[in-house]
């Protein structure tokens, strides 16, 4: 199954990538230290190494085959015309008249303190389609919410 990326979001992947890589001499030289020390059956650090081991191969794995199956977005396509993915999107609660401003991304570049918000969202999926003036209803763990969308931006 393909993941879809902005060329940013690639770029971060592909230097979390380089960055766990260069994690593996330190683990391997770890693991060396802990086999130098006897008896493997009651060593504890060299239980801790090996799984720390594991855990970063796991995560090697898991990044290379995401970057091997990214298809990268093309930016230059994105309209503003209705809320569509990487869209930059201003939205205003009716019932309290509150703004905010979310960037609406893939599932991978999901990060709510830099207010970017997964396409699979509730709030994301609400707001997909629509145009600018449009109220939107959006249901919430705390009930039905609505939005009046303010701006669309790319």
């Amino acid at each position: 199954m393909a993941t879809y990326l902005t060329q940013e979001g690639y770029n971060k992947k592909m230097q979390e990538l380089a960055e766990l890589e260069a994690q593996r001499p330190a683990i391997k030289h770890a693991i060396a230290e802990a086999r130098d020390k006897g008896d493997l059956s009651e060593n504890a650090e060299y239980d801790a190494a090996k799984e720390a081991q594991g855990m970063l191969e796991m995560k090697i794995a898991k990044l290379k085959e995401l970057v091997a199956t990214a298809r990268i977005i093309d930016e230059s396509k994105l309209g503003t015309d209705t809320v569509q993915l990487l869209n930059k999107v201003t939205i205003k609660n009716v019932a309290n008249g509150m703004t905010v401003t979310y960037s609406i991304v893939t599932e991978s570049e999901a990060n709510l303190r830099e207010r970017k918000i997964a396409s699979s969202t509730p709030i994301a999926q609400g707001l997909l389609g629509h145009k600018v003036g449009d109220v939107v209803e959006i249901k919430a763990p705390a009930g039905v919410m609505k939005f009046e969308i303010i701006k669309i931006e790319i």
